[in-house]
């Protein structure tokens, strides 16, 4: 490492201050400046921050780097662009991965300009040195602290049987309540009981599907955390709040974190049994509210703190019969960025032993508190958590997760994609996003602030409806569709007037969504039953072919629709890669179909996003709703795309109930075969049955050819018919 004048040893850092331009200039051995201890060499100066010289190779290779950041960063070496424009809000930093060639004696210039764009913030640069051929084939466990390590090698005949195997070992996901399938609508955060009503009529007004609403932190007291009680001045009856969206046929989310002040009751009681982490008592760490206010984390892993947990949640909240948990901040977050030994010490110790052993699993723990308390306390009626991080099994439970306080931008957006596919191979089927992203750049803020007071659209507010539009479109064809952020506002009227083609384009998703429910709930079925994922990269279903194993930025929805999202401003096409031995369709038109085995530019207008359909596939839509149940789906269509043999199963039970469980379920398998005499889809007998079940209902059979589509109308009654098509 040497600085911009070649001293070896250091770089040169260069801090501007905002105030009459001063500058500091220092030597800098380390570029590390990431959580709360590191930081306090970090000089006070930094309004726009430079750091020049150049690295040397020590040998030739690959480099790989990761680069920590909030605010606005770039990276420059070797004369090129290596990381362009990123950001993240200053209290809520971000990685990023990336590599590049050097070779052994060779000096690279390396430059990073920095703005941190807020109060405290971070800014770190590591770099690896390079793997050789052997080591990179070589896999290496290592374990801070473990008592005893088991290693358990899982075969399966394709990628879905691996994961059955991996669910055979920490438990298979649970069905999800039919609703929870549908429209969630988030914001951080509805301020008050008349908001959160308010939303959900609007909803019903304007014809939008919806299912869900949530209720975000901040419903208490401001120094009342943990005490589950919701401020009366801002939700004089919270009771009456759910018994409104129950009528309006709507479910409430209600979030929890496992927090508490020192000054509630609850706090008290789990102190008195020896179930709380005390260590940011004893330091005395205040959080970010008001004047900042002292609490903690209860021990999730003792069974007793579980048991506890649930039982006041039940007295304060779950009596006024909220529908699902939002269960946050399961980290534990107990603080922001501090160095690892100190939030180990933090979060523990735990009832099982170390926190260093023990600190990956609370939110599996904290989950089994609220599944076995309301499975206990009702025991027919299903269950829907949701998680800000994620550990082995926790869909044993019910519980899906998300990916977290994700930036608004197109760079993170990009990143969702990725973030799904690899959350979704371990196995628990149920990953969703903030779709728009979380944190919000102060250039998006202003720009809609503008708009509210003038009407005025600027090109910061064009870009921001149209990255909101890209991200919702992307966001349909999560296993959980749900919007969230902060300002400004998420709701589809709060980001574009209903003549804009962002509104236009949202609701036209949103009504697809509804439209394909059938084929979702099947998902899920298919999930229970097979170990399936809904979120599939195309490795999951193209094994065979070599390139599908590295696309990372198209998926599979189900075994029928592949997923291409746009995360460009202003792309109006993107290259798509359709796997070989498939003919695949063009989903928004039956005429165009493409050879598989290619690489083509798709077009993707700003209303719409590609999609495809391989040959082979069945795709079950019902009737357009505008919730879960609105109807019952006594008509259905069913799409099946010729050039391959093909196989789907319709699943069904009541939607509501754990009967599943007990065998009250319904499928109804539906193939298509093709040879020299002709092409034929059957739908098979169904087998099995809930209470609620149709026994008749009427279905369109539509066969897509290249071309062409032909089709049939027949009545079925749940045996098996065989529909020859010419």
């Amino acid at each position: 490492m040497y600085d911009r004048e070649g001293k070896q040893g250091c770089l040169t850092g260069t801090y501007t201050s905002g105030q009459r331009n001063t500058t500091l200039v220092r030597d800098e051995d380390s570029i590390y400046f990431v959580d709360s201890e590191t930081i306090k060499n970090l000089p006070r100066l930094g309004r726009n921050v430079l750091y020049e010289g150049s690295l040397e190779a020590l040998e030739s290779g690959e480099y790989r780097f990761i680069l920590y950041y909030a605010g606005y960063i770039r990276v420059f070496l070797g004369g090129e662009e290596v990381v362009k424009e990123r950001w993240r809000t200053a209290w809520n930093p971000n990685s990023y991965k990336f590599s590049f060639e050097m070779e052994k004696g060779r000096k690279y210039d390396l430059r990073i300009e920095w703005r941190p764009d807020g109060g405290t913030s971070y800014c770190g640069l590591r770099a690896y040195a390079p793997v050789d051929d052997l080591e990179q084939n070589r896999l290496t466990m290592w374990n801070e602290m473990v008592q005893q390590s088991d290693y358990y090698f899982i075969a399966g005949d394709n990628m879905d049987g691996v994961i059955r195997g991996l669910h055979s070992l920490v438990g298979r996901a649970n069905m999800m309540p039919g609703w929870a399938m549908g429209f969630w609508q988030s914001r951080e955060h509805y301020r008050t009981q008349d908001e959160v009503v308010s939303t959900l009529a609007e909803f019903r007004r304007r014809g939008i599907g919806i299912d869900n609403i949530v209720q975000d932190w901040n419903y208490w007291e401001q120094d009342s955390w943990g005490s589950h009680e919701f401020d009366k001045s801002r939700y004089p009856d919270p009771k009456a709040m759910v018994d409104k969206v129950h009528e309006m046929n709507g479910r409430l989310m209600i979030s929890v974190w496992p927090k508490f002040y020192v000054t509630t009751d609850h706090y008290k009681e789990f102190d008195s049994k020896g179930w709380m982490y005390t260590r940011a008592v004893k330091d005395s760490i205040r959080d970010w509210v008001g004047p900042g206010y002292i609490g903690s984390f209860y021990d999730a892993y003792s069974a007793g703190a579980r048991d506890l947990f649930w039982q006041q949640l039940r007295e304060h909240l779950y009596v006024y019969g909220f529908d699902a948990w939002w269960m946050d901040a399961t980290e534990p977050n107990i603080r922001d960025c501090v160095p690892m030994h100190y939030w180990k010490a933090l979060c523990g110790p735990t009832a099982l032993g170390s926190s260093t052993e023990y600190l990956n699993a609370y939110s599996l723990v904290n989950a089994e508190a609220i599944y076995e308390g309301l499975r206990k306390e009702d025991p027919d009626r299903r269950i829907f958590q949701l998680t800000r991080s994620g550990f082995a099994g926790l869909q044993r439970y019910s519980t899906a997760s998300w990916s977290g306080d994700i930036g608004s931008r197109w760079e993170d957006m990009r990143s969702q994609i990725t973030a799904g596919l690899n959350y979704s191979l371990c196995g628990n089927p149920y990953w969703t996003m903030d779709i728009g992203g979380f944190c919000v750049e102060n250039r998006y803020v202003n720009a809609q602030r503008m708009f509210d007071r003038s009407r005025l659209e600027t090109p910061d507010l064009t870009e921001w409806r149209e990255l909101q539009t890209r991200w919702y479109q992307f966001g349909t064809f999560c296993p959980i569709y749900r919007a969230h952020g902060q300002f400004p506002l998420r709701e589809v009227w709060n980001i574009a007037p209903e003549n804009h083609p962002a509104y236009r384009s949202i609701l036209w998703y949103n009504r697809l969504r509804y439209r394909l429910m059938p084929y979702i709930y099947s998902l899920c079925g298919r999930s229970w039953m097979f170990g399936s994922i809904i979120m599939r990269g195309l490795v999951m279903d193209f094994t065979d072919d070599p390139v599908a194993m590295n696309v990372d930025d198209q998926y599979m929805f189900g075994p029928s629709l592949m997923i291409c999202p746009v995360y460009e401003y202003g792309a109006r096409s993107r290259n798509v890669y359709l796997p070989k031995e498939r003919i695949w369709y063009d989903f928004y038109n039956d005429i165009v179909s493409y050879e598989g085995g290619q690489t083509i530019k798709a077009d993707a207008p700003y209303e719409r996003i590609p999609i495809f359909v391989p040959s082979g596939s069945i795709i079950i839509t019902g009737p357009q709703i505008e919730y879960v149940g609105q109807v019952a789906y006594n008509e259905l269509t069913i799409d099946v795309y010729s050039g391959s043999g093909g196989r789907f199963i319709l699943y069904e039970d009541d939607g509501l109930s754990f009967d599943y469980e007990e065998g009250k379920y319904t499928t109804i398998p539906i193939y298509y075969t093709e040879n020299e005499a002709g092409y034929t889809v059957s739908i098979g007998q169904r087998s099995g049955q809930f209470d609620g079940m149709l026994e008749r209902r009427n279905i369109k059979v539509r066969l897509h050819f290249p071309g062409m589509v032909k089709e049939r109308n027949i009545v079925y009654s749940g045996e098996r018919i065989d529909i020859n098509i010419d």
